[in-house]
């Protein structure tokens, strides 16, 4: 819903963006509702081609000189399946730029894609060469599945915690956030929670935690909190 939602991204100087595609007569189009779906709104027009077009001026990386890993999320909101045939299609012609795990083997680039939303987890931990992980959820904590092909651990803050940001934060939510982190990043996996409440206080709570992704629609707001200290 951003005028430029990747570009927008990049300059406050952040390593990930999520963009929701629909399958609609074989093009993947980008946006948040059905309604709102334009042809010209590609998902390689928005991102992918400028995306690519950067890591090549930067030495095959998002941002030059360093080695940040760029995290494109995509949330399928058409049928999982359909979709992802498509998309595993189109995502071979980025393969340069993208990570890649071919015969088992992983091979990290400039641009990690993981897939959101209607996952056909099948159909994608079949595809070789594959150009997408999944996203799990907290059932999958414990999961034996490998860390290329579930690589985040996604949820969704509110039904997890009651914890709005306001007071303070209960000890034993507390407990629960750093449990939850530390045992994803046992297992070689990064996390993040959506629709987390837009305020300092769970930023800040976040972070000590040690959450690898936080969610923003406040992307001055975050920057700046972020830059209070040059160390995050």
């Amino acid at each position: 819903e951003h005028k430029r939602p990747l570009l927008d991204a990049l300059e406050h100087g952040f390593c990930g963006v999520e963009a929701d595609i629909y399958l609609v007569d074989g093009a993947l189009l980008v946006a948040h509702d059905r309604e709102d779906l334009k042809p010209e709104r590609t998902l390689q027009k928005l991102y992918l081609d400028p995306l690519r077009e950067r890591v090549r001026a930067n030495k095959n990386q998002v941002y030059a000189g360093t080695k940040t890993e760029f995290t494109l999320l995509i949330d399928i909101k058409s049928d999982g399946e359909e979709t992802y045939r498509v998309l595993t299609k189109v995502l071979g012609k980025y393969q340069e730029i993208l990570t890649e795990t071919k015969n088992g083997v992983a091979t990290k680039r400039a641009v990690t894609v993981i897939v959101s939303g209607n996952r056909a987890q099948k159909v994608i931990a079949a595809d070789n060469p594959r150009y997408a992980g999944i996203d799990g959820r907290l059932v999958d904590l414990e999961s034996d599945l490998n860390k290329h092909l579930l690589p985040l651990i996604s949820d969704n803050w509110g039904k997890h915690f009651k914890w709005k940001g306001e007071g303070k934060f209960p000890v034993d939510e507390r407990h629960k956030l750093h449990t939850i982190v530390e045992k994803a990043h046992a297992s070689g996996r990064r996390i993040r929670f959506w629709a987390t409440p837009e305020k300092i206080a769970v930023w800040r709570e976040l972070q000590a935690a040690g959450i690898d992704l936080i969610n923003t629609d406040d992307l001055p707001g975050l920057r700046r909190f972020l830059s209070e200290d040059p160390s995050r």
